[in-house]
This record gives C-alpha cells, structure tokens and sequence, in this order.
C-alpha cells in the first residue's frame, strides 16, 4: 500500500494500524538499544491528577504515564522514572538530555511542535476555571477576565493557560504564576488571584479533593479550544518517537488504551478521533 493511500485514510484505529504494520518499529533504533540497556526510560512530568501523579511513596502514575511505561515495557524497556518539572522547563530539560519524553499532558501547539517530536495523541482535554463560590466577577473566558482590571488569574508557568491569558489581552501583572494545583487553590481561597485555570480533568480532581463548598469550577472555558497531548521526544529520537507510535497503535487497536485512560476520564475515542499532523497545524 502506498504511502498517498495512508494519507487519505480517516483517522482512526483502522488507519492507525495500517500505518504500524507499514512502519518499521526500530528502524536505526540506536536510542531504543540505550533504553533497553538502561532499564527504564526517564519522563518528565507536572504532577497534575489526573494526567500524572506522584504518590507519598514515590509512585508515579496517571494516565499519561501508565501509557508510556505500558508502550516502553513493550518496546523492551523495563519501566519508566519521572523527574517533577514545570511545563515552561520541561523541552529545555529535554532538549539538555535530562528526560528521555515528557509524559505530562503538554498539549500540541506549533512552536511545541516545531521544538520536540510528539507521538500520536494520547490525552485529549479542554479548559476550565476554579472560582469562589458564586463566581462574584462571572468570568467564564479569559476574554472575561482581560476585561475585568480587578480579575487575577493563576496559572502554571510555561502551561497552555498562562498562554491563553496572555493571548486574550490579561496583562502580564495579572497572570500570576503558580508552581503547583495545591499552591493554586490556596492562593484562591486566601484572595490573592480570583481564578485558577487548568484543564477540565486536573481542576475537577483538585476542587473534588479540596471538598471547599466555597469553590466552583466552571467548565469548558468559553471560548477555549480542546487540545490534545503525545509524548515529546527529541528532535534527533524520530526512530525511537515512530517504535512508539507503533505501540501505541496496537494499543489503542486492542482496546488496550481506553482501558488504561479512560478510568481516569479520558476519552480514548477522542485521542483516536484526530492527528498529530491535524493537532499541530490547527493549534
């Protein structure tokens, strides 16, 4: 079959396992051969339920990282060890050698794109906001909040919805960056931003968790797009990105993924419902 017909096929998992069963799984696969060697392949992730978590005894899990370490094993490599990273360091750290793929719900944008090699789409999520009770300064989008010169929004550094902010026109006085999900709710219960925005799936887990009947979550953020993730490799580690997106294929073919993502509150069938090549020009 011809490379043309493969790119006139509708995504999805009939199209995905027709381009493993084309694709050779270790083509110059001199990095898979480092990884199995090594024993594990090292992940960078943010510690943001329910994409990854780091739990007291210092297992990690999540959706994003049960898949890799699920696609490693099967790629010979033994397990996978995650390193805690800021989204806004998290490609610098890859590209310095410290992580071999990020593993942490960094959504697909062109210049991210254009910086690492992502897989396939794994994690599929939109935006929400975390408010006081009432939403007193009913912001629904960041539009809202550009709008209000009262309204601080809190954000992980580097993250999709610091980017957002400041795209809709929130001054840069007025994005307050914040290290973690725990370190956002509390600055919102004590006053010092009026909402805090991550993804549907992260704020839900942290406003269920925080059981504060002061706080509501609005979601979806109007006006927001729905983004997908991948792992991120390096420029440089295609042969090990395309190994893979080989695994990957079957997993989502088997019904393998879902199972993994999807007690989690992903959605499989919107990772399988579009491309890395689609994600990364439309976004």
């Amino acid at each position: 079959m011809k490379i043309r017909t493969f790119l006139t096929m509708a995504a999805g998992a009939s199209a995905l396992m027709a381009i493993a069963a084309a694709m050779p799984a270790q083509a110059d696969d001199g990095k898979l051969e480092e990884l199995k060697g090594q024993g594990f392949a090292r992940v960078a992730i943010a510690n943001e339920p329910p994409f990854t978590a780091v739990a007291a005894d210092g297992k990690v899990s999540g959706a994003a990282p049960d898949v890799a370490r699920e696609v490693f094993k099967r790629l010979g490599v033994g397990d996978i060890v995650a390193s805690i990273s800021e989204y806004g360091a998290m490609i610098p750290g890859l590209q310095a050698g410290r992580h071999d793929v990020i593993t942490a719900g960094l959504f697909m944008k062109p210049e991210r794109c254009a910086a690492v090699a992502y897989s396939e789409p794994i994690l599929c999520d939109a935006e929400a906001f975390a408010l006081k009770k009432g939403n007193p300064l009913g912001l629904k989008s960041y539009k809202d909040i550009a709008d209000n010169p009262d309204a601080k929004i809190g954000a992980p550094g580097g993250g999709t919805e610091e980017k957002l902010a400041l795209e809709a026109g929130v001054p840069r006085d007025r994005v307050i960056v914040v290290p973690d999900g725990q370190s956002g709710l509390k600055m919102l219960q004590d006053g010092r931003i009026d909402v805090y925005s991550l993804p549907v799936l992260s704020i839900n887990d942290l406003v269920s968790k925080a059981n504060d009947p002061n706080i509501e979550v609005v979601a979806p953020v109007e006006g927001a797009p729905v983004y997908c993730d991948g792992a991120a490799f390096r420029k440089g580690d295609e042969a090990l990105r395309d190994a893979f997106d080989v695994e990957l294929a079957k997993l989502k073919e088997s019904g393998e993924f879902a199972k993994i993502i999807e007690p989690y509150g992903f959605s499989a069938a919107a990772a399988m419902s579009t491309t890395r090549e689609k994600l990364c020009a439309a976004q």
